[in-house]
């Protein structure tokens, strides 16, 4: 399987290149500087999720296609049917991002999906200035550990079982207490009654 940083360097410029989209005017669109969409398109930063969010909305396309694996005629295979074994979840950013967020892919490649799940491991520091937001809904199911999680002024404080729906519009973060702390987490860029991804 493609490691998820070099698959997803190559998709972005992939899509930017077929959209006729310079990198400047895709920082235009996104918000993200110049300097920083490059470093992800040279696989020399890893995006978190919410970053990744708001460049398919500004690319139109969903966050899923990102982390479909491309055939042998460097198009993306078309899949209605995605299973994920646990012994096939290989692609997994260690400590790849910015700030700290492990992240695994679980969709398979599904096509055009709605919904883009992961499992996610919370880092146990984060900068107080640290925080996300994006369009679209997202929801967490706490797996193992505990995590401080905040949504706009609210926070919690979530355990194992525990889990959380928001609109991911509002700031939000989340650490991890004490030892590793994992979630499934599935976020829905797009409204699902609509035909295309949301536009910023």
């Amino acid at each position: 399987m493609i490691e998820v940083i070099s698959q997803i360097s190559v998709k972005l410029k992939q899509f930017r290149i077929e959209r006729k989209l310079t990198l400047a005017e895709l920082a235009d669109a996104t918000g993200f500087t110049k300097g920083y969409l490059s470093k992800i398109e040279s696989a020399a930063k890893v995006p978190p999720i919410g970053t990744l969010v708001r460049i398919s909305a500004a690319l139109n396309v969903p966050l899923s296609e990102f982390f479909s694996e491309a055939g042998a005629n460097g198009q993306t295979e078309q899949k209605k049917v995605a299973v994920v074994l646990a012994k096939e979840r290989s692609s997994v950013v260690r400590g790849g991002t910015t700030f700290g967020y492990d992240y695994e892919s679980l969709s398979g490649g599904f096509t055009n999906g709605w919904m883009s799940p992961f499992v996610f491991t919370f880092p146990e520091n984060i900068s107080e200035d640290v925080y996300f937001e994006h369009e679209g809904q997202e929801f967490l199911f706490i797996l193992s550990g505990r995590v401080n999680f905040k949504v706009g002024d609210q926070e919690w404080l979530l355990g194992a079982g525990d889990s959380i729906y928001f609109d991911a519009s509002l700031r939000h973060r989340g650490y991890a207490l004490g030892k590793e702390a994992k979630a499934l987490v599935i976020s829905c860029e797009a409204d699902p009654t609509q035909n295309s991804a949301v536009s910023e």
